[in-house]
């Protein structure tokens, strides 16, 4: 099964998660009609893989997005109606994020402002402003013959397992710091399981998934997974969620995580 074919929007693609995201939609067995793929700046070296396969493929779409300006986000959103037109927006993935492992005794208000307007407020004001586009793409979809129980149209924010409180605890998934990072993402998960609970009336589902322990910049060389594996299990997820899963916290398995 594959995520049926429809207009896609994602965030931080030049590197990491977001870029193996844009390759594997690319590659799927319903590829886009429209992928519109973000990064801070298309200029230089940083965005020579992204800007290689958009002259490849004509459905991918490059925009430049800075998550934390919200003028920025609203520029964006208007280029992005712009390519979808009338059929709007039914996939939308809050990828880019940022880390700072700063802990107890170091940690100051302005890395932990920094990161939350990043990791939770950008995802935030994200959706606000895409979220006609969201609207519009739940009115048109129809995938009855692709995917008959996926939504009109579904929100991915992406999580970790270590903004779980649950397992906040020794010898749990407790790696020691990281309070920025860990806050900023748990505050993401309720703003994400509150909206799910808001936009349900719109035809509008939210997940949030945990992408696994990854070997990108953020997660560090020394991460249990190929960047490959964890996107290919996200996008199964992707591929078999249906409106029972609307606000569930979950990992690239497919399993559920404590919040």
């Amino acid at each position: 099964m594959a995520v049926p074919r429809c207009n896609i929007f994602i965030t931080g693609c030049n590197r990491g998660l977001g870029l193996e995201f844009v390759k594997q939609f690319l590659r799927s067995k319903n590829p886009p009609e429209h992928l519109i793929a973000t990064c801070r700046s298309l200029a230089g070296e940083s965005a020579s893989e992204l800007k290689k396969l958009a002259a490849e493929n004509q459905n991918l779409h490059l925009l430049e997005l800075e998550v934390t300006d919200f003028q920025a986000i609203q520029r964006c959103a208007e280029q992005t109606r712009e390519i979808v037109q009338e059929k709007g927006l039914h996939i939308l993935v809050n990828n880019a994020g940022i880390l700072d492992p700063a802990g107890l005794l170091d940690v100051t208000e302005e890395q932990m402002i920094r990161v939350f307007k990043a990791n939770t407020v950008a995802p935030l004001q994200i959706v606000q402003a895409f979220l006609p586009l969201l609207k519009q793409g739940g009115k048109t979809a129809s995938f009855q013959d692709q995917a008959p129980k996926f939504p009109n149209a579904l929100i991915v924010q992406m999580s970790t397992k270590i903004a779980s409180i649950q397992d906040n605890r020794p010898g749990g998934l407790y790696p020691g710091g990281l309070y920025p990072y860990r806050a900023s993402k748990s505050a993401l998960n309720i703003v994400s399981k509150s909206m799910s609970v808001d936009l349900k009336g719109d035809g509008i589902s939210v997940v949030i998934l945990h992408p696994g322990w990854v070997q990108t910049d953020m997660g560090g060389p020394n991460a249990s997974m190929a960047i490959e594996e964890s996107v290919a299990g996200m996008l199964s997820v992707l591929a078999n969620f249906d409106e029972s899963k609307n606000g569930m916290f979950i990992d690239f398995k497919g399993n559920i995580v404590p919040w």
